[in-house]
């Protein structure tokens, strides 16, 4: 299994957009990189959903819920996507500051590359979302 953390704005889809729809396609990414890391989801892995804009905020939890699969709203082909499945909002918002103090986020691209919309956590900053958002 496998950790990531998710960003997206919350005035475009937000947490509780996929609190109420409890499945959704995860779309929209077109950067290379952040494609890469859609590539190597698999289902079961866990997700830390992270808002962007004001909040700048892990705000909720998701597992994957399909391995990669074609986009099918892109017609050129090179375009992946999962779904995930809703899990719980957190108890305690870990903002973007809380997450820069924690030495084990020092070399983490949520930090060092702030515009890669997917990024992958090690266990031990996995360890760190857990502990600091404690879902109810």
């Amino acid at each position: 299994m496998a950790w990531w953390i998710l960003k997206t704005e919350p005035s475009t889809y937000s947490f509780d957009n996929l609190l109420a729809e409890k499945t959704a396609r995860w779309d929209g990414i077109t950067n290379p990189v952040a494609l890469r890391n859609i590539r190597a989801m698999r289902k079961g892995d866990e997700v830390a959903i992270y808002h962007t804009g004001d909040e700048k905020a892990v705000v909720g939890l998701a597992t994957v819920a399909s391995e990669p699969y074609p986009d099918p709203n892109d017609a050129s082909g090179k375009l992946v996507v999962v779904d995930l499945k809703a899990g719980k909002k957190v108890a305690r918002p870990l903002t973007l500051a809380a997450i820069r103090a924690e030495p084990e986020f020092a070399e983490s691209p949520l930090v060092r590359q702030p515009r890669l919309s997917v990024v992958p956590a090690s266990a031990a900053q996995w360890k760190v979302i857990a502990s600091r958002t404690a879902v109810p």
